[in-house]
């Protein structure tokens, strides 16, 4: 008996339906359609991205810069500390800021000096903020607020060009819309999750707290 078979084995190979040529226009609005079916959601809960103007960020962030933002991490991680958001202006939602958490549900900030001094319930005793990302930052009269749940304390990191949570307020986190993920423009700045600093306990100096 033979163990050759004269049968052709099977092919996973398409072949093109016979009689059924579209026309041209009918595939480039089929093609529109599907691409706009996986687009709009993606920008819409996924990515969206922005374009950076005006210097409130610098030396982060410069005007013309392309962001990528990241609307999917707050679904499953509280905003942080230290993070880099893009939000709804609480004055005109229709505009879009972009400004880093400084304040996180549960702190006290106090701004004096030049100098941000945090206390909540892990430090009771309050620690000053290290800042290493700030441009500049002048004296300014003392400024007290404490967060409640849900709401973030926000400013940019060119302080003295930035109209932020000390001049219109707290920052509600329904408002935010993401965290920068990623910068693509320009090219020779392309980087991960730029401007991004975590801020924890480990990273605290004993010098940094208020005695």
């Amino acid at each position: 008996m033979s163990v050759f078979s004269s049968q052709e084995p099977p092919t996973d190979s398409l072949e093109p339906e016979e009689g059924k040529k579209e026309h041209p226009l009918a595939e480039i609005v089929r093609f529109s359609l599907i691409a706009i079916l996986i687009v709009i959601p993606i920008r819409m809960f996924v990515a969206q991205p922005f374009i950076v103007s005006g210097t409130s960020m610098n030396e982060t962030f410069h005007s013309s810069e392309y962001l990528i933002i990241d609307q999917v991490s707050y679904y499953f991680n509280q905003p942080a500390r230290g993070e880099v958001i893009v939000f709804r202006y609480p004055r005109d939602p229709s505009k879009f800021f972009i400004k880093r958490i400084i304040g996180v549900p549960g702190d006290t900030i106090t701004i004096e000096n030049a100098q941000v001094t945090i206390v909540n319930e892990e430090h009771p005793e309050g620690f000053i903020l290290e800042e290493p990302y700030i441009r500049s930052m002048l004296p300014a009269p003392k400024m007290t607020e404490t967060l409640g749940e849900r709401e973030y304390f926000v400013m940019g990191d060119n302080r003295d060009q930035s109209s932020d949570s000390r001049l219109w307020g707290i920052l509600q986190e329904e408002r935010i819309v993401g965290k920068v993920f990623v910068r693509l423009f320009p090219p020779k700045r392309v980087d991960y999750l730029p401007g991004s600093v975590t801020i924890s306990e480990e990273l605290l100096s004993p010098q940094t707290y208020l005695k």
